[in-house]
């Protein structure tokens, strides 16, 4: 496997991998990673369709990105998914697969004119007093001590950023900030989580850092995830007669790693109630999904709490993970991600309204009517002082096709489950459907003497709780995620989340596309190139553009300098007088 950028590969079909009519492909798990890793088995590595098994211990594929009605119970949606422009290994894949909703068009196509006709942005990024703008105003409102945090980050080895946390590296100066009120609540970062992954989404999406206040940067799909992109490449791999085993859970991979060369030969599984296996050749390649950010949710509803359920029991992710760990120093280190669910949990809900009384409070923040089919808050929106950090997005409505026209869909979350709410006494985790609507209408405005009655009878609220949501985020050094595809390894790679790949960023639809099409790529030797991360973090143009609106729009020679400091600078600019060094830090307003 190698990596390529341009055009010259971007289009080109790869030969047909030698000897992958001997090969087939036994998949674990059915989440976008896995998906994804499927889709590139038929399209560029050409095995037949029939020959890949994808086993997933649930009724529906999707993993995470899941979106569904439970009967009497609600709209469930877990989680959103925000895009980029620059998704490489999306975008490859996606203009392949074709829509379901258009004939002869891509999911790329519909999703490109679409964020091109409706482009996305906030018009409010956060309140405060109860649904008063508070005016953030697209400020960072970091001082020049905060900038330099952030930037001398920005330039730390990653060697040096071993099981650090944000908090080693990052004062009040960044922590009392907007940037940092947009970055936590945007991105479900905590203050104990990752220096190093923290340092990896500065650079990766160095690009985008003036769109953070806005949201202008993102894209988004028309449908909840599941319907928009899990369900058309569901759909795509059927049509290859790729072969579906739901009921079916995995709870080990067995290895002979006695030598250099490593091999998968058993897959262990539990189907029907009954343990059985999967014995494996060296032509029998397999993708394993290793932990998982969504083990262990559950949800409530109206009336119920969603059980905090912390307990890693025998065939979950985590447990397979652990087995297959235990199995060689290469695999990774599982205990690093789970260890303690207070550190990586959070809470979301999926409110529905039902008739028009809350509606009103919506527009008043977000300045726009939910039932235009058109971007509504374009982003979350946060309560800067909820004591829950309880942040609300509504995507574009409506978010399942077969919603009702005058019913509108919002996801709310909460990043401290822990704290007792402001209106409703209690932490997040404990509160039933109706009691968290109840706190996010207190925080939309609605009158204290309406809110009880309002959560009862005009929506209905279905709570999740994750207990390992932000597992990814969690401090980690170098082998503590295996790679894509291990040193050594004949037969076998691992997926998403908590697989290695270099320079992406975790919590991504990207990251996890990008390990299914490595993997592949590697294990079949295709003969074209995977597209590299895209590379702003090189690009001069976006590293001065992004310093200066980091800094609210302010010149580097506004910076607070003493006077040796004044007089080098003073220095440098005579000296690049009339060079095109001066006129490139004017164009983007760094002199």
């Amino acid at each position: 496997m190698y990596y390529s950028s341009g055009n010259y590969e971007a289009f080109a079909r790869p030969r047909k991998p030698e000897g992958v009519d001997s090969k087939s492909a036994y998949i674990v798990g059915s989440g976008l990673a896995a998906l994804t890793a499927a889709c590139y088995l038929v399209r560029d590595g050409q095995m037949k369709g029939e020959r890949v098994h994808i086993l997933e211990k649930e009724a529906l594929p999707g993993g995470a990105c899941d979106g569904f009605k439970v009967e009497n119970v609600g709209y469930v949606m877990r989680g959103g998914r925000e895009m980029d422009n620059h998704f490489e290994v999306m975008w490859d894949l996606f203009h392949s697969i074709p829509s379901i909703e258009t004939e002869g068009i891509s999911v790329l196509d519909e999703y490109y004119w679409l964020n091109k006709e409706d482009p996305n942005y906030s018009l409010c990024r956060a309140t405060i007093n109860c649904g008063e703008d508070a005016h953030t105003d697209g400020k960072f409102d970091i001082s020049d001590k905060g900038a330099m945090e952030i930037m001398e980050l920005f330039f730390t080895p990653n060697e040096a950023l071993q099981d650090k946390r944000i908090t080693d590296v990052f004062s009040e100066e960044v922590l009392k900030s907007n940037f940092w009120l947009y970055w936590r609540t945007m991105f479900a970062f905590e203050n104990w989580h990752s220096a190093l992954e923290m340092k990896l989404y500065i650079q990766r999406f160095i690009h985008h850092i003036g769109g953070l206040p806005d949201f202008k940067a993102l894209r988004f799909t028309k449908y909840n995830q599941y319907e928009s992109m899990i369900l058309p490449m569901v759909k795509y791999l059927e049509s290859f007669g790729v072969q579906f085993h739901y009921g079916v859970k995995v709870v080990n991979v067995q290895f002979d790693c006695s030598t250099k060369r490593k091999v998968a030969t058993r897959i262990d599984v539990i189907q029907d109630g009954k343990e059985d296996g999967i014995d494996l050749t060296e032509n029998d390649l397999v993708f394993i999904t290793n932990g998982g950010c969504v083990e262990n949710s559950t949800i409530g509803d109206q009336n119920t709490p969603a059980v905090y359920n912390k307990e890693i029991k025998a065939g979950g992710g985590w447990d397979m993970w652990r087995k297959i760990a235990a199995q060689d120093v290469a695999f990774g280190n599982p205990d690093k991600f789970c260890y303690d669910p207070e550190q990586t949990n959070w809470l979301s809900a999926t409110v529905e309204t039902l008739d028009q009384r809350i509606i009103p409070y919506i527009k008043n923040i977000c300045k726009r009517d939910p039932f235009t089919g058109k971007v509504v808050t374009g982003g979350i929106v946060t309560a800067k002082d909820s004591s829950w950090l309880l942040s609300w997005t509504i995507n574009r409505q409506p978010q399942f096709r077969e919603q009702p026209k005058d019913h509108c869909l919002v996801w709310v979350y909460g990043l401290f489950s822990d704290k007792p709410g402001d209106y409703v006494k209690k932490p997040m985790r404990d509160c039933t459907g109706k009691e968290i609507c109840m706190e996010w209408l207190y925080h939309i405005g609605v009158p204290e003497n309406e809110i009880e009655e309002l959560a009862s009878t005009s929506a209905n609220t279905v709570p999740c709780m994750m207990p390992y949501i932000t597992a990814f985020f969690m401090p980690r050094a170098i082998g503590d995620r295996p790679a894509v595809v291990p040193e050594g390894a004949v037969n076998f790679a691992f997926l998403g989340q908590f697989a290695e790949t270099p320079r992406d960023t975790i919590f991504t639809t990207e990251y996890s596309m990008r390990t299914g099409m490595e993997a592949v790529y590697t294990l079949l030797n295709v003969d074209r190139g995977v597209p590299e991360v895209w590379g702003s973090v090189y690009d001069v143009r976006s590293l001065l553009d992004s310093t200066v609106k980091l800094r609210d729009g302010k010149k580097a020679t506004d910076m607070h300098l003493g006077m040796k400091e004044k007089l080098a600078v003073k220095k440098l600019l005579g000296r690049i007088s009339g060079t095109e060094i001066e006129k490139i830090l004017k164009e983007y307003h760094v002199i």
